[in-house]
């Protein structure tokens, strides 16, 4: 057993650590890839359709043995192949950042235009997805017996606020899927979520830079959120929150006041 668990003192070190990160070819994802990457950890690139932008993004990255890796958050059975070529490759797993998501923007009072295909694309993707993922590297993050998963969230889930109500419930479903895989999973893995408001990508189609300054304007603190800003959360939920699990961590400038 490795970090404070096993006696030692000090912070979360990653070197010698693999961090798996869905989603972690743009945005958010790709941001928590940097950070984990420049503080020593041998990192899987997770992606979906975003191959070259994954690779590009590997090919940057300091350290070696990074791996631009396929895992597409509707496909159970390439995720779990996915966390057998991370055992062959690596022999273990010590983080997971569930990044990948999806969204459409659909206005919550016009329910007819949010229809089956997209609330079922929205919940597939936003919540079984991040459930197989955990299922399918639970052995290998069990191995090590300190291991940390950081669920992307977003304030949407608490406020009912955001792109659609679906995204919205999805959210919300994660926070609560949280909650339950933390009780049964520790003490081995640790389970923390990290909920931004709306943040500088272009995650949700139409959304302009312009409408998230607007956003941010009306908040206390009054800045808008960057990728790397939310990256740096993951980073204290990995490294220092070390007897945080089954709670989320809310980065909005201070939006949910």
């Amino acid at each position: 057993m490795d970090g404070l668990r096993a006696g030692g003192q000090g912070e979360y070190r990653l070197e010698g650590r693999v961090a798996v990160v869905t989603g972690g070819s743009s945005g958010i994802g790709a941001a928590a890839v940097r950070r984990l990457a420049a503080a020593g950890a041998t990192v899987v690139l997770g992606f979906n359709a975003g191959a070259d932008r994954a690779e590009a993004l590997r090919a940057e990255l300091p350290g070696e043995g990074h791996l631009a890796l396929r895992i597409p958050m509707e496909d159970s059975s390439a995720i779990g192949a996915a966390a057998d070529e991370v055992e062959r490759r690596f022999g273990r797993a010590d983080i997971l950042v569930n990044s990948a998501g999806v969204t459409r923007a659909v206005p919550h009072a016009d329910l007819d235009a949010l229809d089956d295909a997209t609330f079922d694309r929205i919940l597939i993707t936003n919540v079984r997805g991040p459930f197989a993922t955990i299922r399918a590297f639970t052995p290998l993050l069990r191995r090590g017996g300190d291991a940390v998963v950081v669920n992307i969230s977003s304030l949407s889930g608490s406020t009912g606020l955001g792109s659609s109500i679906a995204y919205c419930a999805s959210k919300a479903a994660l926070d609560t899927m949280g909650l339950s895989l933390a009780r049964v999973l520790g003490p081995e893995i640790r389970i923390i979520g990290v909920s931004p408001a709306a943040v500088a990508t272009d995650f949700v189609p139409g959304r302009t830079r312009e409408g998230v300054e607007k956003q941010a304007a009306t908040t206390p603190l009054r800045t808008v959120a960057e990728p790397d800003d939310v990256a740096l959360a993951v980073m204290a939920a990995v490294t220092h929150l070390r007897l945080t699990t089954g709670s989320n961590i809310v980065v909005d400038s201070g939006r949910h006041l």
